[in-house]
């Protein structure tokens, strides 16, 4: 019998559509090669009428905190690569008028080597990802590779590689995409779904005079909660009661949190975020009580948005640290489209959601009373991020070429991956090689952008505080 309870109107079986088969797709993506050929993808030339980068990040401090705003700049402006990673909206400027395939996937929309590290996932197993989503969107996937590519040449800068070992990292970079992206897309949706990249992965892919080395400083992070961890150096008790430490300008009480009804406001926003969480995560959660919230500055493209740290404490005096993270709208979505997701901070939990294997169990997103949106997750959960400028050639080329297999993994959660490694084919080095000289001529242009920053603080038109 080919029909299922045909009487009660489900469709039959033999009017189900059918999937366009594996070689069908893996030959739609060949023939896109005559829309793009792979080489095209090296191609950067900034154009006559290039937005000018200082006035696109300046739009983006219009509702920042004034008074943190120079922390942002003085960070941005220590090296071309700390320009590089606050300057998302400048790239994604820049990447609309680049070629693409035309195809697309949940894209990070900061992609850059230092949003890579070490997490531990709800069963306390520790996995090797992407951790930082605020700008995640559907969107041409190549325009996360070239933003990793370029990123790994700016780092290698930074650390005193040569161009041509940079260059060199980058490539291995994009070609551990493109080789990991084909097995990826051999898989079912399932077995794809469930890939991930652990730490055992991350340390047989170092050199082995130093595996041993980051087993131990991993073992010793992992030890015990991120929350754990944190409180010695971020709480303590003031006139018997728990606080979070003031640390200005870097944590501090805004006035907000000191008047009388901020208790009532903060109780408010919590009861609210709740009810995004499932039924079983407001059990846990209503084990904890929140005791004190404070601004905490984070990275180099967030200073200066809203990002408060809270402190919950359980009735056994456990800590847990939440961050709202205010969220606007994705650098990219000017030019890949508007998010499908009305509430920012909904669309970064989504996103993350999407591209990570497993995310933080208090993933949520919240409203203020002001109206400004949040997303909500833990401050730390024995995060392990990557010293960078202690990389040398090796550890840098190892460390691209599993930030490349991270993001295949990441891309081929969603659709399009068979068709994208159709076009990108397993065994040609074209597209490798493309990526790695846009990533040095786009290296090159966030040199130039940097220069551009140094001249408008020399000529007081920014301001910059410089820590110590």
């Amino acid at each position: 019998m080919n029909d299922v309870q045909s009487s009660k109107g489900v469709a039959s079986v033999d009017n189900i559509g059918r999937f366009p088969s594996r070689e069908d797709r893996l030959a739609a993506g060949r023939a896109l090669r005559d829309k793009l050929q792979r080489a095209d993808h090296r191609l950067w030339k900034a154009k006559d009428d290039r937005a000018d980068p200082i006035a696109i990040l300046q739009e983006t401090d219009a509702e920042r905190f004034e008074e943190l705003i120079p922390i942002k700049y003085g960070r941005m402006l220590q090296s071309p690569f700390a320009f590089y990673r606050g300057a998302a909206a400048v790239m994604a400027s820049d990447l609309a008028h680049t070629p693409t395939s035309g195809l697309k996937v949940q894209c990070c929309g900061d992609c850059h080597l230092a949003n890579f590290g070490g997490f531990a996932t709800p069963e306390r197993n520790l996995i090797f990802d992407i951790n930082d989503f605020d700008e995640t969107l559907p969107a041409p996937w190549e325009w996360d590779v070239k933003r990793l590519g370029a990123s790994i040449v700016l780092a290698g800068r930074s650390i005193g590689l040569s161009d041509a070992k940079a260059q060199d990292c980058a490539e291995a970079s994009a070609r551990s995409y493109r080789k990991r992206l084909c097995k990826f897309s051999e898989l079912g949706p399932l077995e794809a779904w469930y890939q991930k990249v652990t730490d055992t992965d991350v340390i047989q892919s170092l050199p082995h005079g130093v595996q041993k080395l980051v087993r131990d400083r991993i073992d010793k992070i992992a030890s015990g909660s991120g929350s754990e961890l944190d409180f010695p150096k971020l709480a303590g008790t003031v006139g018997g009661r728990v606080r979070i430490r003031e640390q200005p300008p870097l944590i501090f009480h805004p006035e907000e949190a000191k008047a009388p009804e901020f208790r009532s406001v903060l109780e408010a926003v919590f009861n609210d975020y709740r009810k995004t969480l499932s039924d079983d995560l407001r059990t846990l959660l209503d084990r904890y009580q929140v005791v004190d919230a404070a601004i905490k500055v984070v990275g180099i493209g967030s200073v200066g948005r809203r990002c408060w740290i809270a402190l919950l404490m359980s009735a056994s005096n456990d800590p847990l640290f939440l961050q709202f993270k205010e969220a606007g709208p994705s650098a990219l979505e000017r030019f890949a489209g508007k998010s499908a997701y009305g509430h920012s901070g909904q669309r970064v939990v989504m996103g993350q959601r999407l591209m990570q294997p497993v995310s933080d169990i208090f993933l949520g997103w919240v409203t203020a009373p002001n109206d400004r949106q949040f997303y909500v997750r833990q401050l730390r959960d024995a995060k392990i991020k990557p010293l960078i400028e202690s990389f040398d050639a090796e550890w840098m080329e190892a460390y691209a070429k599993t930030c490349g297999w991270v993001l295949a993994r990441a891309h081929s959660k969603g659709g399009n991956v068979t068709t994208i490694a159709g076009y990108l084919g397993a065994t040609n080095d074209v597209f490798d090689k493309a990526i790695a000289g846009f990533a040095v001529a786009y290296a090159d242009q966030a040199e130039r952008d940097h220069a551009a920053l140094k001249s408008a603080v020399k000529k007081g038109k920014i301001k910059v505080f410089l820590e110590a």
